[in-house]
């Protein structure tokens, strides 16, 4: 039931939204040809990734890392975990995968969609990995990538402390649900809680270097929780 009513507060809000600039708030046609091809042919997909810029820049700097691996990336710049929350049912759920990778929360902190509320970001994360088990779907959450600050959000000072805040709320839920997370974080970050030299060229957006660390850490937590080997 909670579960139900904070959904439901997310919908009114971003419809709200969307009745106010007349925009699809949460870009839901993005992904809609790709998505009605993979129904049609009946391909099986074993992973979804769900994410913002990271994810989409992923897919672009290495698609054979998910072509090859029969994975699916469902990312989508400058979005927040509202926006993903609302797409979630149609770039996830509706493609029946084995398991989703969630890696959401950057744009949250980054102010992109409004004021940034902890609790808020937390849920939507939250209600994402609660949608995908109650469909059958695995779910693996990763840590938010380091940022000491926003290019576009220079006000915006204490990066590395709400980063930090939300992969500690994130990590505690998932060792409470025994779901594995994977720690990309600790892997990338610098002494000052931004990213190390030579993995971003602003900071925020790894580079293809940056896309090497992450890939193995990704792939070992999916065979692990599919049973591969």
């Amino acid at each position: 039931m909670k579960l139900f009513i904070f959904i439901a507060f997310n919908l009114f809000s971003c419809i709200f939204i969307n009745a106010q600039s007349a925009v699809d708030f949460a870009n839901l046609t993005r992904y809609k040809d790709e998505n009605t091809n993979i129904l049609s042919s009946k391909k099986k997909v074993d992973v979804v990734f769900m994410g913002n810029s990271i994810t989409e820049g992923w897919v672009k700097s290495h698609p054979e890392f998910f072509s090859e691996n029969n994975y699916t990336g469902r990312g989508i710049s400058g979005q927040t975990t509202s926006q993903m929350l609302l797409r979630f049912q149609n770039d996830v759920v509706a493609l029946h995968p084995k398991l989703v990778i969630i890696n959401a929360g950057i744009n949250d902190i980054a102010q992109n969609t409004g004021i940034y509320e902890p609790y808020f970001t937390f849920n939507n994360i939250k209600a994402m990995a609660d949608i995908a088990q109650k469909n059958g779907i695995k779910v693996i959450i990763t840590s938010v990538l380091p940022a000491a600050e926003f290019p576009w959000r220079k006000e915006i000072t204490d990066a590395p402390q709400k980063v930090d805040a939300l992969n500690k709320r994130l990590k505690q839920y998932a060792d409470n649900n025994k779901l594995i997370f994977v720690d990309y974080n600790t892997a990338m970050r610098d002494s000052k809680g931004g990213m190390r030299e030579g993995l971003s060229k602003d900071g925020i957006h790894p580079v293809p270097v940056g896309y090497t660390i992450m890939e193995p850490m990704i792939k070992n937590a999916i065979n692990k929780t599919l049973g591969k080997k």
